[in-house]
């Protein structure tokens, strides 16, 4: 089993940072306790395995995305019927809980905690790695069978640092257990947290908020947040101004100060957006490739449990 390669050759990267341009002709009104925009990024392209994604960030910008580490958009790609699946070869995790959440198509998951299941639109994954886990991801069954579009997002939340080493465990949560938001002029799929008078069901070990928005032209949105936590929005498709008159387009992010409350949102086009956020753990990362501790004794032992097989054997769930 070549493990010790794998782990080497997963290093987690920082992306490039823009400057939003300035709206000439602003349709935004400015709000007093709107929170001033730090900095917008600029995702980059790469493959996980022979999936392409998209990476908003990885591993840096702690001070402003924490709970979260890291940011994927898979896809969208579309896939020929009968086609090998796009893949990504069983792989660990520990002291981090990868989030999956679906778009367009169908995926297939497989760990060594004997769950192997597909999932597909809408729906939710939490793989809490814990003291830690193997999983294999794919594209699905019904994208085999049928061919069409794969589209979602991978991000991970950070584990609080008293749950590190807690025992490893993975649930899907459907439609149900996530309630929407929907008027003429935007909906709001609420995956985790709460807004207005929606609420999602999906307990975590430390609060954060995952909003899926989407707005028509000509559509302003304020959303409400804790002024003491951490806020993000990632450009799904479409354009959005921001605080400062910025334009942010699709496949960057925008990431937040803290210190004031609602985040003003403008959509000059039809525009999808994810904005999410939560209160920062305020604990050092340490991080070797898919492994995220708060010391480097915590990133050996782990390294060597891995190794001694105590995570699982990839190679059976590659099989």
């Amino acid at each position: 089993m070549k493990r010790r390669q794998f782990l080497k050759g997963s290093a987690i990267l920082g992306m490039s940072i823009v400057n939003g341009k300035l709206v000439a002709n602003s349709g935004m009104e400015q709000n007093k306790s709107a929170r001033k925009v730090y900095r917008v990024l600029r995702s980059d392209r790469i493959n996980v395995g022979t999936l392409p994604v998209m990476r908003a960030f990885a591993g840096d910008q702690n001070d402003y995305v924490s709970p979260f580490v890291l940011f994927d958009e898979f896809g969208p790609v579309e896939v020929a019927a009968g086609s090998d699946p796009l893949r990504v070869d069983a792989h660990p995790h520990a002291g981090v809980t990868p989030t999956t959440y679906f778009l367009e198509g169908t995926g297939h998951h497989k760990d060594s905690l004997d769950y192997d299941f597909q999932i597909g639109k809408g729906d939710f994954m939490l793989f809490s790695s814990g003291k830690g886990a193997i999983h294999l991801e794919e594209s699905g069954q019904q994208l085999y069978d049928d061919g069409g579009m794969y589209h979602g997002f991978q991000i991970w939340l950070n584990t609080p640092a008293k749950h590190k080493f807690d025992a490893p465990t993975t649930t899907v949560f459907r439609e149900e257990h996530m309630d929407t938001i929907v008027t003429d002029k935007y909906s709001v799929k609420v995956v985790l947290g709460e807004l207005f008078n929606a609420k999602s069901a999906i307990k975590l070990q430390s609060p954060a908020f995952y909003y899926h928005i989407k707005m028509k032209e000509d559509t302003r949105l304020d959303i409400p947040t804790n002024p003491e936590h951490n806020a993000f929005a990632y450009i799904v498709k479409g354009e959005i101004e921001v605080e400062g008159n910025k334009l942010v387009k699709d496949k960057q992010v925008v990431l937040y100060q803290r210190g004031d409350s609602v985040i003003n949102l403008y959509a000059s086009c039809d525009s999808e957006i994810l904005l999410l956020g939560g209160e920062p753990l305020q604990e050092r990362v340490f991080s070797y490739g898919p492994f995220v501790m708060n010391n480097q004794e915590q990133i050996n032992l782990c390294i060597k449990n891995y190794n001694l097989g105590l995570m699982g054997n990839p190679d059976v769930l590659n099989q």
